[in-house]
């Protein structure tokens, strides 16, 4: 058998991507301690108990601006789509996927309609409770296709930019689409059109 030899110094992705999400959750606490702080808006010692929605909103959106902030910064540095980013977050399960599946639920008791819900899952039979996953497994590829192939990602940017930017940037070339290099002659002077497709 051989044994895979290591460059000194050599970092693998998973340490990356597990340095960056301690980054990520260090922004995030910092953030929710400056909202609770004696110059913040919740004073010290609060009581978690009486946080009013606004003020658990302001924490809630502090940390997520933070954590959003670091992955970005991630995005840049690595110059990844920040989209892939965040689906690249290694939480199980995935966010991603967990929000895919808990917009099939409502239709989930329709698809299975021979399905006496009142019983505990303990005393399905085997049958009912294949009708049952399977009946999932086909809704959760639905939604997950929808997701994948949506014409606008989580940053609102069409997938055709994100690829061709991805194609360049693997071939060698800048990280840009042709809506930048219209932009840049526009603004060089050189005065092109954008091209209709």
């Amino acid at each position: 058998m051989k044994k895979k030899t290591r460059t000194v110094g050599e970092v693998s992705l998973s340490a990356l991507e597990d340095a960056w999400q301690r980054q990520a959750t260090a922004a995030a606490i910092e953030a929710a301690r400056g909202v609770i702080s004696t110059d913040g808006p919740i004073p010290p010692g609060t009581p978690v108990g009486r946080l009013s929605d606004t003020e658990l909103g302001w924490i809630f959106s502090a940390s997520l601006f933070a954590w959003i902030c670091k992955h970005a910064e991630q995005a840049t540095a690595e110059q990844i789509d920040s989209e892939r980013i965040i689906r690249m977050i290694a939480l199980d399960p995935q966010p991603w996927d967990a929000g895919a599946v808990m917009v099939i639920l409502p239709e989930l008791a329709d698809a299975c309609p021979d399905i006496d819900w009142s019983k505990p899952l303990a005393q399905w039979s085997h049958e009912t409770m294949a009708e049952f996953l399977l009946a999932a497994m086909r809704l959760i590829r639905k939604a997950m296709i929808a997701r994948d192939q949506s014409g606008k990602g989580i940053s609102r940017k069409s997938n055709a930019s994100v690829i061709a930017r991805q194609s360049n940037a693997a071939a060698g070339d800048p990280l840009l689409d042709l809506t930048d290099l219209t932009e840049l002659d526009l603004k060089s002077g050189r005065g092109h059109e954008p091209c209709s497709t």
